[in-house]
């Protein structure tokens, strides 16, 4: 076999695509062979998913650290008022953790699962051939990544719950602010009660804030870094679902693409077998007109 320069010569890839191939190919052709079998488009749902189940993580995580130490401060001074929404914010800081770990690997599968179908389609005339297993655990992923993306709408209205919270909160605080400055009403009458929101019981104190002592709360650094975060954590649930309905759909077109190979791969099979036994057919007639002669 004859090697293109001496480059070609210490890459293992190119002499691998060489082999294959059987004829003189250069190297920036050989690459562009191999960069044909990267799956492009789970690469990138892969990235998003990634980056969006990050902030959902990491940002979620920080914000409800800072909105029980609001609660504590400002709106339920009693510990045992707020036992309760305690417990349940460091259980979903728990369950935070097993998301991020559970989407890192399903991720990474995914990943793999692509680049196992684009090879299954770009090289069905080759040495690989699917499987009934392969194309059974693509469906499977099909039908969990599914289930996923429901899941996460899911999480997706959830996470904008605090968002909300933390804007009508924010934009009271604006109010009294205007207020102060036409001189129109006294912000003393203006109260924030979070105990309407049923995140704390009716028998919390204060459980309200008014007036100056509201603004006071608007202006701390955990307030600001709360809501900002919240906001973050909601695009990163977004960003989550696009990835996973991009992944649906490339699993979809994936497992169609292996089930048409499949039919490929059956019909290929049959030919050849037709051929050789015509072959074989006719071997055996000459022999006989020969032993007939």
């Amino acid at each position: 076999m004859e090697i293109l320069g001496h480059q070609c010569q210490r890459d293992s890839a190119v002499i691998s695509c060489m082999v294959r191939t059987g004829r003189r190919i250069g190297c920036f052709e050989c690459c562009i062979k191999c960069l044909g079998g990267v799956p492009y488009a789970s690469l990138v749902a892969t990235i998003l998913c990634f980056s969006g189940v990050a902030l959902f993580c990491g940002c979620g995580h920080v914000a409800l650290t800072g909105t029980v130490s609001i609660l504590e401060q400002h709106f339920s001074t009693t510990a045992s008022d707020h036992a309760l929404l305690s417990e349940v914010i460091q259980l979903m800081q728990y369950v935070i953790y097993g998301i991020a770990s559970f989407f890192f690997l399903y991720g990474i599968i995914l990943l793999a699962e692509g680049f196992y179908t684009t090879s299954a389609v770009k090289e069905l005339h080759g040495e690989f051939k699917t499987t009934a297993c392969g194309r059974c655990i693509s469906g499977m992923f099909v039908f969990l990544t599914y289930v996923l993306g429901v899941a996460w709408l899911g999480v997706f209205g959830f996470s904008a719950v605090p968002v909300f919270m933390f804007y009508n909160i924010w934009s009271t605080c604006e109010v009294i602010k205007s207020l102060q400055i036409n001189m129109t009403v006294p912000g003393d009458q203006i109260c924030v009660d979070i105990r309407q929101y049923g995140i704390i019981p009716w028998n919390a104190v204060p459980g309200k804030a008014c007036g100056p002592i509201l603004e006071n709360i608007c202006n701390t650094n955990e307030f600001y870094m709360s809501y900002h975060l919240f906001i973050v954590a909601c695009a990163g649930a977004g960003a989550t679902v696009i990835a996973l309905i991009h992944f649906l759909m490339i699993l979809s077109s994936n497992w169609a693409y292996l089930k048409d190979a499949s039919k490929m791969q059956a019909y290929q099979d049959i030919k050849a077998k037709e051929e050789q036994e015509l072959q074989d057919i006719q071997s055996r007639s000459k022999e006989q007109l020969n032993s007939y002669t």
